[in-house]
Formats: C-alpha cells, structure tokens, sequence
C-alpha cells in the first residue's frame, strides 16, 4: 500500500499564528522502565551523510540522560551488562537489518586487598578515590551482515571521564597538559581493516529544551526566560563513521535510489536472566532482551501514549504500524493539548482540534522523509538517509551546522528537531511551534566525534558555591 501525501501535508490550518507548544528531551527518561536503567537508556540518534561528497555516514547514539558532571566517585559509564546496538536497514521495502554493529563494554577488574596493609601500592582497590584504583573501560565491536558476524574490533579503550584538573595531571597525564578536544581525539580509532572509525566515551549532552516548562503541563516560557534543562548536563556516546560505498550493497558510492536508502535505529539490550549476589558480584545469562531503542527524535516521547511506552522500547521499527498505527494516526498529545486548554486559549475552533485528533497521515508521511515508494509494511520508527542527497532533517539529523546563537559558534541544529516535529505534531506544519531553547550549551564540534566534550565535575557540575 502506497500513499502520494506529501511530507508535512497541510491540511488543516488553525487560523491563529502562534500556540504554545509541548516538547521534551529526544528520549530522556520517556518510559516507566527504562527511567529506572539510565545506562541502557538511549536519549538521542543522529545520522548524515558527508556535505557534497556523500563519502561517509556518521551515526552517533547517546545513552545515559542527564548526567551529572560531579556525580563521583562511582561516575557514569557504559554498563558492561548492556548489549548497545546501531541497527542500518536499506531499501524502501524491507526494515530487517541490512547491517548492525553490536558495542560490548568491559571495565577492567579490581584485585581487591586488605587495607590494613599498607604496604600495597595504589591500584589495589582499597583506595578512596576510584580513578586511583586504575580501572579502564574497553570495548568490542560485532558486525553482523548476510547473516554472518565478525568480530572487527576488540580491547578499543573507552574516552574516561572529566573529573578535574588533578585527575588530570595525576591520572591521565594528557599529552595537551589537559581534558580538550585533542586528549579525547586520542580515543579515535579506525577499525574494520581500517574502514570504519569509532568512538565511545562521555560527551555534552547535545539536546536542548525547556524541560521545566515541558513537564509542568507545557507551562512554557517566552524567549529570554525559558531554561534548558539539559544544559551542564552529560550523556555516554557512541560514534560510529562508515564509507557509504560500504552501504549501498554495490560497493559503488550513493546514487540516492530507493534501493540505498537507509534506516537508522539504535537499541540496549540485556540479558533475560540476572542473578544478584550479596558480595557485590552479577551474573547475566541467557538470551538478549532489548529494553530501550531510538530513531526518530521524539516519537516514543512525544506521539506514544504512555500506557504502551515501555513496550514500545522492546519492540522493532518493523512492527510499528502493526503495534502503534492507532498513535500516530490519533496523537495522543493533541488531546492532552486540548485537556490542558493551550487550544482554548488561543481560541482555536473545537472542530479543528478534532481534525487534529485523528487521521494522521502526514506524521506517517514526515517519518518516511515524504518517500511515497515507502509501503506501510516498510515503515516505522527508523531515521531515514538518502545517502545520495546532502542530509537534512527529516531526512537524516545532522549535529550542529545551525549557526551562530547566545554568543557561540556551531551550536544549533542544523533544523531544530524539537520545533519542526512538534510543529507537525501539534499544527500538521501549518505553524511555527517552538519551545523557544534555540540552541545547545556548547559548541559542537565541526569534526568526528562531533559532541561537544563533556562537562568537567571540579568546576562544571551544578553545585553552587557556599556564601
């Protein structure tokens, strides 16, 4: 079954300019379940190809909302019983995997000791600080395509965290005198017989919106006094850098036919089975159960109902018509909207909220980058990327290329996801909706991995200094 509606289709204007809008992080502690397993918690994906020469995909997928800088000394990390999952299918027919990439993480053992003996050297376990305590995280990379899986990397070091500047000096001795973009490049590696590059480590969070506003009824606030609730914030990502010629199944470069279009999704998964013991030790067994996935910023968040949430998390993009058609043909957000009286405020007719309330085919039509070849038995909650088109969200999420805004360079969203999904969400793209945060915290980078570097715990966590 095809549809010819076209992406963003208007249809029902709401004859006002403006309307206070609902929005929240991409994937930020969305679901019952996985709010209680940040580790395994995706929060964002981004995927885009190489501007002009379409020479490479880039995907990185961020797990572990809202980290605090300064939340030692057991800080933030991949968790090692998680399986982190990049998911790449390709053609318009078809959402099984074409390619995945698996992410297992191991951080290194401690040799316990007793710590009345003082004779033992640092590095032991009995120490107070853990960065003393020399433990390191590495991890090994799968590939799984035509069936077959290969082991293309192994025992990569993961970037450690930013602590402060003794931790600097004493533990990690950079080379560049201190935790900048150039220590953190050294966590770069090529892989695959030197074809794909991969990083793994903390970064800036790079998602920005008022979450204070959000989750208060969508109690938002105008320019000037809306906060970023993400900002200081840092997240664990992976990045991941693949030739597209290794893509589009010729092993010829992008031609931007359906037959080389691809999905991007992303997952966690845990064992079925885990056994906790009291002397601190885990045991995880059986076959891997996914508990969190992502694609398309803001659709478990934003059109999932929250009874559905967490199954929408164990379930795949290609059962998404299947489980969840009824949400995004009849967005539950736009009822809530109108529960809490935004649309009433602004005097909107009652019959065109009703025509929001149902027959949504344009959501449909806005996940599938406006692809009328798309089938729905094709579609689902994957990110689209015509490799052979310069990426621009829909099609594919690129990090930064947004421009200038608050005083710094290369901080914006090349299109704010927020602001463009809710705009389609709430007013079918007939109006500008905005949460009115414009910008991310920090610069991006203009280079792989492209996250900002994560925020420093001495002098960037959100204590305030005592009077």
């Amino acid at each position: 079954m095809k549809r010819n509606h076209r992406l963003l289709g208007a249809a029902v204007a709401l004859g006002v300019f403006g309307i206070t809008s609902i929005a929240s992080a991409s994937s930020h502690r969305e679901a019952p379940a996985i709010a209680l397993d940040p580790a395994a918690d995706n929060t964002d994906v981004w995927a885009w190809v190489t501007p002009g020469s379409h020479s490479n995909l880039t995907i990185v997928a961020a797990y572990n909302p809202l980290e605090e800088p300064s939340g030692g000394p057991n800080f933030h990390k991949f968790s090692d019983d998680v399986l982190y999952s990049v998911h790449i299918t390709r053609g318009v027919n078809s959402l099984e995997d074409a390619v995945r990439y698996d992410i297992s993480f191991t951080t290194s053992s401690i040799n316990y000791v007793d710590p009345s003996d003082l004779t033992q050297p640092l590095g032991g376990g009995k120490e107070f600080f853990a960065q003393l305590a020399g433990q390191t995280q590495t991890y090994t990379v799968t590939k799984t395509q035509g069936g077959h899986q290969t082991v293309i990397a192994s025992g990569i070091p993961v970037a450690p965290v930013n602590i402060g500047p003794r931790t600097d000096t004493v533990v990690y001795k950079e080379a560049s005198g201190s935790y900048d973009d150039a220590f953190a490049a050294t966590f770069i590696h090529a892989v695959g017989a030197g074809k794909e590059r991969l990083w793994a480590g903390p970064r800036d969070d790079g998602f920005y919106v008022d979450l204070g506003g959000v989750f208060d009824l969508a109690n938002l606030r105008a320019v000037g006094t809306a906060q970023d609730g993400v900002s200081g914030f840092n997240c664990h990502a992976i990045a991941l850098e693949i030739p597209t010629g290794l893509l589009t199944g010729t092993g010829k470069a992008p031609t931007g036919v359906d037959a080389e279009l691809l999905g991007v999704w992303a997952s966690a998964s845990r064992q079925k089975v885990s056994v906790i013991r009291r002397d601190g030790t885990n045991t995880t067994a059986g076959p891997w159960v996914q508990v969190s996935r992502l694609a398309f910023p803001l659709i478990n968040e934003a059109v999932i109902g929250l009874q559905d949430k967490d199954h929408y998390n164990r379930s795949e993009p290609k059962d998404d018509v299947t489980n969840y058609g009824a949400y995004f043909l009849n967005p539950v957000i736009v009822r809530d909207a109108n529960a809490v009286g935004i649309y009433q405020a602004l005097g909107v007719p009652a019959s065109t909220v009703t025509a929001l309330e149902s027959n949504r085919l344009d959501i449909i039509d806005t996940l599938n980058i406006g692809n009328a070849n798309i089938p729905l038995s094709a579609t689902g909650d994957v990110l689209r990327v015509n490799m052979g088109v310069d990426s621009k969200f829909p099609n594919g999420r690129m990090i930064g290329g947004g421009g200038d805004g608050g005083g710094l360079t290369n901080n914006k969203d090349q299109v704010d996801v927020t602001d463009t999904i809710l705009s389609v969400v709430l007013a079918k793209g007939t109006l500008a909706v905005s949460d009115n945060v414009n910008y991310n915290d920090k610069a991006y980078l203009t280079a792989f991995p492209y996250l900002a570097g994560p925020w420093q715990g001495y002098s960037q966590g959100h204590g305030l200094p005592t009077p």
